[in-house]
């Protein structure tokens, strides 16, 4: 599929609506991808945790959901929704004390849904969402990325697989605290070789 028909879904995990690292690199990404569509799901503006009826509502076979039930799944489904229709997803993670943000925790919670995103086989479990690209715009402090203590990038890609997702990409701006400006241009070198490699691959 040429960069020209791409969809994305564009998540922003960063509580930081301005001098967030992950949400400037993701303009730089999105920008280089050139999609002809973007979807944006902000968690800043907030993710319900599961509760007690969501969870009885989710395990409710749809045809015998009551109407308070579908109400309950109502925005997971949207997340789905947008997860499902999406041909490359963008994360801006930033690492929140060694792990993701709680909002991209809730997020997880809400589309990890058997028979709807994984089902279970004889083989294990199955990710339905097969054929997608995503990118993981990773920040942080101090955390290294891909180290024994990275709890964030390695969540998420796991979290991607189980769904179906398996072509991940890090983007990673780690351990700004100390190494800021080599990080900073570290993610955007990346960015650069995403880009060249993009636009060759339409030309070709």
């Amino acid at each position: 599929m040429s960069s020209q028909h791409q969809s994305v879904l564009r998540i922003d995990g960063s509580a930081r609506r301005t001098d967030s690292i992950t949400r400037t690199l993701s303009d730089e990404l999105i920008a280089s991808l050139k999609p002809a569509e973007i979807t944006v799901r902000d968690l800043a503006d907030g993710v319900p945790h599961v509760d007690e009826d969501w969870v009885g509502a989710n395990f409710t076979p749809e045809e015998n959901r009551s109407d308070a039930q579908h109400r309950k799944l109502a925005l997971s489904d949207t997340l789905v929704r947008e997860l499902a229709v999406a041909d490359t997803i963008v994360l801006g993670l930033p690492a929140y004390n060694f792990g993701v943000p709680a909002s991209v925790k809730a997020w997880v919670d809400m589309i990890a849904r058997a028979r709807v995103t994984f089902r279970y086989t004889e083989n294990g479990p199955e990710g339905l969402l097969k054929g997608k690209k995503a990118y993981i715009v990773f920040a942080s402090g101090g955390t290294p990325v891909g180290s024994g203590y990275d709890f964030a990038t390695t969540y998420m890609k796991h979290v991607f697989g189980f769904v179906g997702i398996t072509d991940v990409t890090v983007i990673a701006a780690d351990q700004l605290g100390s190494n800021g400006d080599e990080a900073l241009e570290a993610a955007r070198q990346q960015i650069t070789d995403i880009a060249s490699a993009t636009l060759q691959a339409t030309a070709a």
